[in-house]
């Protein structure tokens, strides 16, 4: 057993003297990831919103530009999955288990020093609980507090752009390129929730009126996407430039937070 690869960064790897004498605590961020254990079809493993998050800061601590520093937090790895549950393998809790597991780390790093405060998030099912849960950090303990974005994804079908969001070509290829052992491509399907040319506006996501729906609700197989279509290729393309995103936000977090230490 070892820490990740990024343990120079690590909080957890630290001793309580090591983590004091930080020097640059009060400009650059904690970097906390938020993920999932739920169904992602019949080709993928339950843990791959827990897995990427894991990925993604191993690919983004080696991008890091000079000059921006960050710590990494131990992930919360199970999320508000309730959509997912009539599928095995779900686990899932509460809002306000969420809630309470964020502002925890939140009041812990600033009781040691800190004054920022990224996630990185790799399920959309926890960002409406996130975004509040941010701002009650930013007011409760005077943090600077931010989701990361990594860069949109645009080279793929306009039809899986609009309705493959969950376990369907991006994740299938980024799990390929980042654990292949993982995969089993012959059990990928494709399947989607709707298609563009279906009557009305109800959608599960990007409409006008936007339906509260569970999995089991518009996909048989647990895949909302064209799995099939993945392939290892752009997968390492897709997180490279994903990393590339957040190393240059976790390095814009670290230019504002030295200009805010400076003003004080």
């Amino acid at each position: 057993m070892s820490f990740p690869s990024y343990r120079d960064r690590y909080l957890p790897a630290m001793t309580p003297a090591h983590i004091a004498a930080l020097p640059d605590k009060s400009w650059a961020p904690v970097v906390l990831t938020t993920g999932a254990i739920e169904q992602h079809g019949p080709h993928l493993p339950v843990a791959v919103d827990a897995l990427m998050g894991q990925v993604w800061l191993s690919l983004v601590m080696a991008r890091l530009p000079p000059g921006a520093s960050c710590y990494v937090a131990p992930p919360i790895t199970i999320g508000k999955s309730n959509e997912h549950t009539g599928f095995p393998g779900t686990l899932m809790i509460t809002r306000d288990t969420l809630r309470s597991q964020v502002l925890a780390v939140a009041r812990q790093v600033q009781a040691w020093g800190f004054r920022s405060l990224a996630v990185i998030n790799t399920h959309g099912g926890n960002v409406p609980v996130l975004v509040p849960t941010l701002r009650e950090a930013r007011t409760l303990y005077g943090l600077r507090a931010a989701i990361l974005q990594h860069r949109q994804i645009t080279d793929t079908t306009p039809l899986e752009a609009t309705f493959g969001i969950h376990a369907g070509e991006v994740e299938t290829s980024w799990v390929l390129a980042a654990a292949p052992q993982h995969v089993d491509m012959a059990k990928a399907v494709c399947e989607y929730p709707a298609l563009p040319g279906d009557p009305g506006e109800v959608r599960p996501v990007a409409a006008p009126a936007l339906v509260a729906w569970c999995s089991r609700d518009v996909s048989k197989s647990g895949i909302m996407g064209d799995a099939p279509s993945a392939t290892v290729e752009k997968g390492e393309r897709w997180l490279d430039q994903g990393a590339g995103a957040y190393a240059a936000a976790i390095a814009e977090i670290c230019r504002s937070g030295q200009a805010h230490s400076q003003q004080r």
